[in-house]
């Protein structure tokens, strides 16, 4: 994700990410899935976990269950992890944490530089690694890893296994907890899975590769010209062949839908989906952080079903 030039980066304070703005951990998701961490107790010897995002923040909280303290760096979508500075606050909660959160993959080097300049000596966990995942030949990783359900369930089990370290009498709790994350995942695999029954094969745009591992596990396959993503995801102007091909999936009706990153807009992208609008290809908002009074399952049960509910128009 890059911002687009509007944004501003509003560093968050630390503390427990119980009201962020975006929704840091545990409210209640479109699947009814969650807890609200409001309401949440937690122990006055909870474990200081930092995490680069209220995304791993939600599923640290999910393991942790009242046994972790945990700051979420970024939990706003005006923050671009991208081009994110620390400010003190932070560099302070990653100084006390035990264990860190990181995405990986060149997403979130903030961390990187956050950890190289303390004396920090938390166990850092970093999703990218967990996920095995790597740059096809020839092409560039896509680091959006928790869009991808065996990552974030391998992810639990690692974060569970850290947080045993630090606190070994709750190990089993740590566990249990990982493996109840892990059950609710399966639903969300077993909508893919239907998503692939009844569409597999059939063509969609993006305008950023954010979703991809979600649209890629449901059958779907990514018309967009490589060249509008990457310039999108760089920051960069679209060349002028390019957007003129892009454009031309919708008035000639190429794809079946757009899966559109709404935390980055700006006139290039707005113009996509406006044709996408005009041409009657329904579109699908994606973001990259949890949004306000969701946790991690119900956010990803609200987009399978918009995606769901689009190709079936």
């Amino acid at each position: 994700m890059r911002a687009s030039s509007s944004w501003l980066l509003v560093p968050l304070t630390t503390g427990v990410c119980l009201t962020c703005l975006a929704g840091c951990s545990g409210g209640t998701g479109a699947s009814g899935s969650g807890t609200d961490a409001a309401q949440r107790p937690v122990a006055a010897s909870a474990i200081p976990v930092v995490a680069s995002t209220n995304v791993y923040g939600d599923i640290v909280e999910q393991v942790g269950a009242g046994k972790v303290e945990v700051t979420s760096i970024i939990s706003d979508p005006d923050q671009d992890p991208h081009s994110y500075e620390a400010d003190t606050q932070n560099q302070l909660a990653l100084t006390k944490a035990e264990v860190v959160v990181e995405n990986g993959g060149g997403y979130d080097d903030f961390i990187d530089r956050m950890l190289k300049s303390s004396d920090s000596s938390a166990e850092v966990i970093n999703a990218v690694e967990v996920s095995g995942k790597t740059a096809p030949a020839g092409g560039e990783l896509n680091e959006h890893v928790w869009y991808d359900f065996p990552t974030t369930a391998k992810l639990a089990d690692r974060i569970a296994e850290a947080l045993g370290k630090v606190d070994p009498s709750n190990a089993a709790t740590f566990t249990k907890n990982a493996d109840d994350f892990k059950a609710k995942l399966k639903p969300l695999q077993e909508k893919e899975a239907e998503i692939k029954s009844d569409h597999d094969g059939e063509s969609v745009a993006i305008t950023e590769p954010v979703p991809l591992y979600m649209t890629e596990a449901s059958g779907l396959r990514n018309a967009t010209p490589e060249e509008f993503s990457e310039a999108i995801e760089e920051g960069d102007d679209v060349p002028p062949r390019t957007m003129q091909e892009t454009l031309a999936l919708f008035s000639d009706k190429k794809v079946e839908a757009l899966v559109y990153n709404e935390q980055t807009s700006g006139p290039q992208t707005v113009q996509v989906e406006q044709a996408a609008k005009s041409a009657g290809i329904p579109v699908v908002p994606v973001t990259e952080t949890l949004p306000e009074g969701m946790d991690y399952v119900g956010w990803m049960t609200a987009n399978l079903d918009a995606l769901s509910g689009a190709l079936a128009k």
